[in-house]
């Protein structure tokens, strides 16, 4: 697997139109960061819509799990830390 560029916010700015060139023609997603934290991605339009459709996918799985088994009512704020939890 190809390592990621990671780079801080103030590179990222000084170079924006390659940072995301980068994710859209090489699916080379760029790991942003702020004081030396990780605190974003530059990923491709397409990387994004795989997640949130697996996401979406995850959320359904989970709620029909639950449906099945009716025995507890579980809030859905659970499902959503559980869904979150498996996504780690």
């Amino acid at each position: 697997m190809t390592q990621m560029p990671i780079e801080s916010i103030r590179d990222v700015r000084a170079h924006l139109a390659e940072v995301v060139e980068r994710a859209d023609r090489d699916d080379l997603p760029t790991v942003i960061t702020r004081r030396g934290k990780e605190v974003a991605a530059v990923v491709s339009i397409e990387v994004l819509r795989k997640y949130q459709q697996w996401e979406e996918r995850e959320i359904n799985r989970i709620i029909d799990e639950r449906m099945a088994n009716r025995s507890a009512g579980i809030p859905i704020e659970d499902v959503m830390k559980e869904t979150l939890a498996r996504s780690e």
